[in-house]
């Protein structure tokens, strides 16, 4: 039977996840909207992607935990 993964290391993986996209994200937000009419800062490029990275840290936590706690679940009405 294959060990769930620890909530810390859950947490853990979803950050170094979302850290990496969040460099990639101010980036394109420095050039993508531009294209759109928008010029924002470096400043501003930082909090926009702040307020997403922050949602999707919170987003990708939940689901990760969901799909952990199902997966455990199926494994568990199996063996009983």
């Amino acid at each position: 039977m294959k060990i769930s993964q620890s909530r810390t290391l859950s947490a853990i993986e979803s950050l170094v996840d979302v850290g990496i996209g969040f460099v990639i994200a101010i980036i394109t937000t420095l050039y993508a909207l531009p294209i759109f009419g928008f010029h924002p800062s470096l400043t501003q490029s930082f909090g926009i992607t702040l307020i997403f990275t922050v949602i999707s840290v919170i987003r990708k936590y939940i689901v990760r935990r969901l799909f952990n706690w199902l997966h455990v679940s199926v494994l568990h009405d199996r063996h009983v």
